[in-house]
C-alpha cells in the first residue's frame, strides 16, 4: 500500500500544512533564489581585497582581514544565531538577519576607514546566516517523501550564489568601483525581504527552551547524535577540499605554467556553477532511500577529481581541459554529499532541525578553513602536485570512514 501519512513541519498551521505538501514550484525557486543571493554576500570582497585595502588605508599585510572577519562572523552566526530557528518565529527571524546583512551592506560601501569596514565585514557575515535559517524552513514546508528533492532545489541556488559571486564582483568593480557591489546587493535584499515577507508562511517552533538552555542543548546533540556526527565528518572533509581547490587554483591559473589573466580565472570559476545541478539530482536520489550509494559517489567524485589533474604535464591545453572538468566533478561531488547530508539530519526531528543544521554548518565550515590554510602552504612548499595530493587525501579519509557504516551493520 502506498505510504500517504507523510506530513510537513507539525510548528505550521493546518492551512500551511496542507501547502507544504504541495509546495509549489514558485515558492521553491523563491527560497532557493534569496539563498544564492543573501549566501554571495560572503564572497563579493574576496576578489577586491586588493583594492579595498588600498581604499580604505589598511595594510596590504592585513587585507586578510577583510575576508577572515566575514567567515568569522558566519561561523558565530552559526552557533549562536542560527539555533534561534528552533525557538523564534522564522519568517520573522529570517527577515531580521536581512536587515542587518542590508545595513552591513550598505555600512560597507560607505566605509572610508578600516575599522567601519571590517565591522561591517563581521556583520555580513552574522546576517548571512539567514540562508541557513531559510534551508531546514524549506525542508520543513515540505512532506516527508519529497524533502530531499526541496533540499536539493534550495541548494542548487545556494550553490550557483556561491560560484557567481566572484566572477560577478570583479566584473562590477571593473565597470564601477569596488563600493558598487555592496550597493548593488543592499538594494537587491531590500527587494527580496519584500518579497519573503509576503511569501513565506509563518512558522511558529514548538521548543519552550530558553536561549542559554537551547545553545546548550547543542553540545547533547552533538554527543548523541549518530548521524549528524557521521554526516558533519564527511561534509567537512569534503568541504576542506574543496577550500583547497578553489584557494590554490587560481594561484596555479595565474602562474607561468597558464598564465590566465584575472578574466580568465573568473571564466574558469564559472565552470564551477555546472556543478549545482547535482543538488536536485542528490535530493531526489535521497528521497529514494539512495542517500547511502549517492555519498559515495560524491566522495568518490572529488578523489577522482584531484587525481585526474596529475595525469598531464601542467601548462597544456589537455592539463587545462582536465583541470577544467575536475572543477566540475569536484563541485558536483561536494554538493551530492551536502544535500545527502542535510536531508538525513533534517529527519532527525522537526523540533530539531535548527539547531542540528547550526552544529553541521559549523564543523564543514570549519574544514572548510583548514582546507584553505592547508592549501595554500601545500601549494607554497610543493607546487599543484603537492596541494592535489593533500586535497585527494581528503576524500579518501571520508571515504574510509563511510565505509565503517557497513562493516557496523
Amino acid at each position: 500500500m502506498t505510504q500517504t501519512s507523510s506530513t510537513a513541519d507539525p510548528a505550521l498551521s493546518p492551512h500551511h500544512v496542507a501547502r507544504g505538501q504541495g509546495l509549489s514550484a514558485g515558492l521553491t525557486f523563491i527560497m532557493a533564489a534569496a539563498c544564492g543571493l543573501i549566501a554571495a554576500n560572503l564572497y563579493y570582497a574576496q576578489p577586491l581585497a586588493g583594492p579595498i585595502a588600498g581604499s580604505i588605508g589598511l595594510p596590504l599585510h592585513a587585507s586578510g582581514l577583510i575576508v577572515t572577519l566575514t567567515q568569522i562572523g558566519y561561523g558565530l552566526g552559526l552557533l549562536f544565531l542560527v539555533p534561534l530557528g528552533d525557538l523564534v518565529e522564522n519568517r520573522k527571524l529570517i527577515l531580521i538577519m536581512m536587515g542587518v546583512v542590508t545595513a552591513a551592506l550598505v555600512a560597507a560601501g560607505l566605509a572610508t576607514t578600516p575599522l567601519p569596514f571590517l565591522a561591517a565585514s563581521l556583520s555580513i557575515g552574522l546576517g548571512a546566516v539567514a540562508v541557513q535559517m531559510i534551508v531546514p524552513f524549506a525542508a520543513g514546508l515540505a512532506p516527508d517523501h519529497a524533502r530531499g528533492k526541496v533540499v536539493g532545489n534550495v541548494m542548487s541556488g545556494l550553490m550557483v550564489g556561491i560560484m557567481m559571486a566572484r566572477p560577478v564582483s570583479s566584473l562590477v568593480a571593473r565597470l564601477g568601483s569596488w563600493h558598487t557591489i555592496f550597493f548593488i546587493s543592499a538594494a537587491v535584499m531590500v527587494a527580496l525581504g519584500a518579497v519573503l515577507a509576503t511569501k513565506l508562511p509563518r512558522r511558529v517552533p514548538k521548543t519552550h527552551l530558553g536561549y542559554l538552555a537551547l545553545i546548550g542543548s547543542m553540545g547533547r546533540l552533538l554527543a548523541t547524535q549518530r548521524v549528524l556526527q557521521r554526516r558533519a565528518t564527511y561534509q567537512a572533509f569534503q568541504f576542506s577540499a574543496f577550500s583547497l581547490f578553489w584557494t590554490v587554483t587560481p594561484l596555479y591559473l595565474a602562474s607561468p605554467a597558464f598564465g590566465l589573466t584575472q578574466t580568465g580565472i573568473a571564466l574558469f570559476a564559472l565552470a564551477g556553477v555546472a556543478g549545482a545541478i547535482a543538488s536536485p539530482i542528490a535530493g531526489r536520489l535521497a528521497d529514494r532511500g539512495l542517500s547511502g550509494p549517492a555519498t559515495a559517489f560524491g566522495l568518490t567524485s572529488v578523489l577522482a577529481a584531484f587525481l585526474m589533474t596529475l595525469i598531464t604535464p601542467e601548462g597544456s591545453g589537455i592539463a587545462l581541459a582536465l583541470l577544467t572538468l575536475a572543477a566540475i566533478l569536484l563541485d558536483f561531488g561536494v554538493t551530492t554529499t551536502l544535500v545527502t547530508g542535510q536531508r538525513a539530519i533534517y529527519s532527525l526531528g522537526a523540533e530539531l532541525r535548527s539547531r542540528l543544521n547550526g552544529l553541521f554548518m559549523a564543523i564543514f565550515f570549519t574544514g572548510g578553513a583548514i582546507g584553505s590554510a592547508v592549501g595554500a602552504y601545500s601549494y607554497a612548499h610543493g607546487g599543484w602536485v603537492a596541494a592535489a595530493l593533500v586535497g585527494a587525501t581528503l576524500p579518501a579519509a571520508a571515504l574510509l570512514v563511510f565505509l565503517t557504516e557497513f562493516r557496523k551493520r
